[in-house]
């Protein structure tokens, strides 16, 4: 079974394709019973349907090509709980040989392009499209072949807001450096798109970009937590725009967010007036008031653009010393908390810190906006705080040496890459629920989202990540941003067994980059393996997603238990797994026999446990926030790289004897992408010139071609790896040894010429060998 197939066409990948229908039997599976959802994966002849759903009264299901249709009496039958729905007079021409799109057996996935109203909860105006297309207007345009449905003109309406919150203690060549990059960014934003500007040292300046005849700030004390209505108030926001739609003659009572069209002479002449304002002593840190400067900008966006979405964008070069959220003292003395002082518990400042910023997090939710932190500094900032909003919000978090690097430059123009002229590849305000078969209920979901507490018959007791609801809330969602569910069958009581396929329904809807509202419905189905079926278990294993789901889970525990624990919770669940689907003689580790779909996964967990996502030992507190909120968000192909990195140009064994000196490794972490050179062939290049030789041609290229090729794995990933060129033996070949298999260390014998990794790490083919001789003892 092809599973990125099937992934291309639901944007959906399951660790199990068929499900046991006992609790039981699925307990014993280990690998619980969930599904990674990519809800915006861009996929092949996806409809766009101009008009809105048809839903079952019952359950709420849309309909769907697994609905069963009565033409004569003009019904349907849901799916999902049976139930009889009539059509509308919109679908009179309906028929086997007429069929609307969302009724093909080819589009288990739709989408719709829904109306505009005046009570739209995402505040846009009514326009002309104001009553829906029905089918049968669009039969005429509606194959078997493909669907081709003219697309409604979009309301003229206030673009995606943007607050760039700038750090003003930033050394002189990095704010410049931050300046540039910002007004490039501004320089290319759509005309309809909003800005505004804070600054923050010990204070908070928040910019008047409305105020043509000198420049002009509302100013704020950076130690005091304000609530959002007193900002608003001092800010002239009051909710004014609470009562009415957003208009253009109500945006000309403020100067603080403005249309990029009226503001970007104002906004490109306060951007080059800010200058470096640190008010530091010797051996002491800056006083920088991040918390507040945060804090503030939310409230400038709460206040005047209460309900259309955007961005806040902290852009920080050091850690947060005064106000709510600080994370360290301004004494040199006094460190910045470790992740043993997170363990063990000895840090007042970081609980605090987190408290303030989980606090913000539902503030972010509440309107629709995303929290973003660029964090350009060799130490750390407080990302690990500020993790919680930055990840429910769907945000970003990039954490690079200096403004001034490629790497940052890169991920900031990445994120406002334009689709077409004239919006951006970002959507907003997006909310999914989820509709299951009776006897499927819904445990919770890992990643970017938070529960809205909507609990139905669908709803488990069972409460994983962000649970206790069938609906989820993204300020944004990308085309890869992804989300693991996870299920629990219901014990099917003596003759009432389930039918032979159970429904899961994703229904999602968003605000997309151009300013329509769209939903796009998926709906598949899986067969219950129960009875004679029992086998369809093992053939539809993907081992890759179920790798996936355990990293997400592993990641989840690590947050309440010592990487000690995790690991040992990983190596207990590994065990457990392999004695079950394993063939083997009892007492008997030479006879032990993994299927071929399952040999894989114990090579996925031993990189796993290896990880940066589990064994945090030599990172920072901020490192290991970084890596773990990327991780979350990851679909499964991402995710499988940053558990067990690649070796290109040729795939090879992920294994110290893999280098050698006559060999160019290309080798991608997700994080890191490295070109490493082999001694030989760092001799020729350096030493001897032979790439710059006409005689050496083919030496020349094959250097291009590796840099192409590192090259075309950077373009287009978000954090932007940073690649790195390195030879063998030097400092920072470490970047690609530490990934390793240790398969040669200063234990074993050496042969001759061969490269040695000094670790006391086991190898993986001693981490099998000895996994088998646990997994056969029953």
């Amino acid at each position: 079974m092809d599973f990125t197939e099937l992934e291309a066409v639901e944007g959906l990948r399951w660790p199990w394709n068929a499900w046991p229908s006992s609790r039981s039997d699925a307990a014993s599976l280990v690998v619980p019973l969930s599904v990674i959802c990519t809800p915006l994966m861009p996929l092949t002849d996806l409809p766009l349907l101009p008009y809105e759903p048809l839903s079952c009264s019952g359950c709420s299901a849309v309909l769907n090509p697994y609905a069963r249709v009565d033409y004569r009496s003009a019904l349907w039958i849901c799916s999902f709980c049976h139930r009889k729905n009539p059509f509308p007079r919109s679908y009179a021409g309906i028929a086997d040989h007429n069929l609307p799109a969302e009724l093909f057996p080819t589009h288990s996935t739709v989408e719709y392009l829904l109306p505009y109203k005046n009570t739209n909860p995402s505040g846009f105006l009514h326009n002309s499209f104001s009553s829906s297309p029905s089918f049968a207007s669009l039969t005429s345009s509606i194959s078997s072949a493909s669907v081709t449905i003219p697309s409604p003109a979009v309301a003229q309406a206030p673009g995606p807001a943007f607050v760039f919150v700038v750090d003003v203690c930033s050394a002189e060549e990095e704010l410049r450096a931050l300046k540039n990059e910002i007004l490039h960014v501004v320089a290319n934003l759509p005309e309809n798109a909003m800005v505004g500007l804070v600054s923050f040292g010990s204070m908070v300046w928040v910019h008047d970009l409305g105020y043509a005849e000198c420049s002009r700030v509302m100013l704020f004390c950076g130690d005091r937590e304000l609530s959002s209505m007193k900002i608003q108030e001092l800010l002239g926001a009051c909710h004014f725009l609470s009562q009415q739609p957003i208009a253009s003659h109500s945006l000309q009572k403020q100067g603080f967010l403005r249309p990029v069209s009226e503001c970007e002479f104002n906004f490109s002449t306060a951007i080059e007036e800010l200058h470096n304002m640190s008010d530091t002593i010797p051996e002491h840190h800056p006083l920088r008031a991040t918390g507040a400067a945060i804090s503030t900008s939310i409230a400038l966006l709460e206040g005047y653009s209460p309900t259309s979405g955007g961005r806040v964008m902290v852009f920080t070069s050091g850690m947060a010393t005064i106000g709510p959220g600080m994370v360290a003292e301004i004494d040199h003395s006094k460190a910045i908390r470790t992740q043993r002082d997170i363990v063990n518990g000895n840090t007042s400042l970081y609980v605090k810190a987190c408290n303030f910023y989980q606090k913000l997090s539902q503030r972010l939710l509440d309107k629709s906006l995303v929290l973003d932190l660029f964090a350009c500094s060799l130490d750390q900032v407080g990302a690990a705080e500020m993790r919680f909003p930055i990840e429910t919000s769907g945000g970003l978090l990039i954490l690079t040496e200096s403004f001034e690097s490629e790497q940052f430059k890169r991920c900031l123009r990445q994120i406002f890459k334009h689709v077409g002229f004239d919006h951006f590849d970002m959507n907003f305000d997006a909310t999914i629920n989820l509709v299951t078969t009776n006897g499927v209920k819904i445990c919770g979901a890992l990643g970017p989202c938070m529960s809205l507490k909507t609990k139905n018959r669908l709803v488990s007791e069972k409460e994983i990540g962000q649970g206790g609801t069938s609906s989820w809330k993204m300020s944004t969602l990308t085309n890869k941003t992804s989300l693991a569910f996870i299920f629990q069958v219901g014990d099917n009581q003596p003759n009432n067994e389930p039918g032979p396929v159970f429904f899961v329904q994703f229904k999602t809807r968003y605000r997309h980059g151009n300013g329509s509202i769209r939903l796009r419905v998926t709906t598949a189905a899986r067969r219950w393996a129960s009875g004679a079926r029992h086998l369809d278990i093992n053939a539809g294993f993907d081992q890759e997603a179920a790798a996936t789901i355990m990293a997400r889970l592993a990641v989840s525990r690590a947050e309440d238990y010592h990487a000690r624990d995790v690991i040992r919770w990983l190596d207990k669940m590994l065990i457990r797994f392999t004695a079950k689907f394993g063939d083997y003689v009892p007492e008997d580790p030479s006879s032990f026999r993994l299927p071929s779909g399952f040999s894989l996964y114990p090579q996925f967990m031993y990189y796993l446990r290896r990880s940066q996502f589990i064994d945090i030992f030599n990172y920072t507190p901020d490192e290991t926030a970084f890596f773990r909120l990327a991780l979350n968000m990851q679909g499964v192909t991402g995710t499988l790289i940053m558990i067990q990195p690649t070796l290109l140009p040729m795939p090879v064994l992920l294994d110290i004897s893999s280098v050698s000196p006559d060999v160019i490794l290309l080798f991608d972490s997700y994080f890191h992408v490295v070109i490493h050179y082999g001694s030989k062939i760092a001799q020729w290049r350096k030493k001897l010139g032979f790439d710059n030789d006409q005689s050496h041609e083919t030496l020349r290229k094959l250097l291009e071609v590796v840099e192409m090729d590192a090259e075309e794995l950077i373009e287009g990933r978000i954090p932007v790896p940073k690649l790195i060129k390195c030879d063998q033996h030097s400092s920072q070949a470490r970047f690609l040894l530490a990934k390793l298999n240790p398969s040669v260390t200063q234990k074993t014998r050496l042969a001759d010429g061969s490269e040695v990794i000094f670790t006391d790490d086991v190898s993986l083919q001693a981490f099998l060998e000895h996994l088998q001789s646990l997994a056969v003892q029953g």
